[in-house]
């Protein structure tokens, strides 16, 4: 099988079911934005490192990184028709589980965090930031389109979950992150 089809050679993409549409459409911008926010991940992840300590870490990770790729799945479903692997609100609250859970190890913060630490945790804080992008692309859709709410909440937590994910990973290692001082002068 050949990896290349030359099928979007003209501008178009085909959506699940077949739909083409330009790849400029909302839903291939959000979903593809979505596939970006994964691969942002991935590359994080890829400078953690290995051993029995990050078994837990890396299994929450594959959860999350499948449940992006299933909220693509979502995205490129053409209204009317049923998509396999739906978003559900016990997804939702996964992330939140895991948001207390890792925010409870970690100092109270007295200060805005600025992106960055060890590679890792620079590498989650971009893949944040990625994920609020996924997450005003596939509002911006829901306008147009009907778009489950719940791929809605589930971009909003995963932004939050990333957040605590970089601070996590930052102390564990022990690098200190990076902070805004409240008595720097303002520019």
């Amino acid at each position: 099988m050949k990896i290349y089809t030359k099928s979007g050679d003209k501008g178009e993409t085909s959506l699940v079911y077949g739909m083409r549409v330009p790849k400029y459409d909302p839903r291939v911008e959000a979903y593809g934005t979505c596939d970006e926010a994964n691969s942002a991940i991935g590359l994080a992840l890829s400078h953690m490192p290995e051993g029995n300590e990050w078994q837990e870490f890396f299994s929450v990770f594959h959860i999350v990184q499948t449940k992006l790729f299933h909220i693509g799945a979502e995205l490129a479903t053409p209204a009317g028709k049923e998509v396999g692997w739906k978003i559900e609100e016990a997804d939702v609250e996964y992330l939140e589980k895991m948001i207390d859970k890792w925010d409870a190890e970690l100092p109270a913060l007295t200060n805005f965090v600025l992106p960055g630490g060890c590679p890792a945790g620079a590498g989650l804080h971009f893949a944040r930031t990625v994920v609020r992008r996924a997450e005003r692309k596939a509002i911006s859709v829901g306008e147009q389109l009907e778009v489950n709410p719940v791929v809605i909440r589930y971009l909003n937590r995963l932004s939050d979950f990333l957040f605590v994910a970089a601070r996590y990973v930052n102390q564990k290692m022990g690098k200190p992150e990076p902070t805004l001082h409240q008595n720097e002068k303002k520019q």
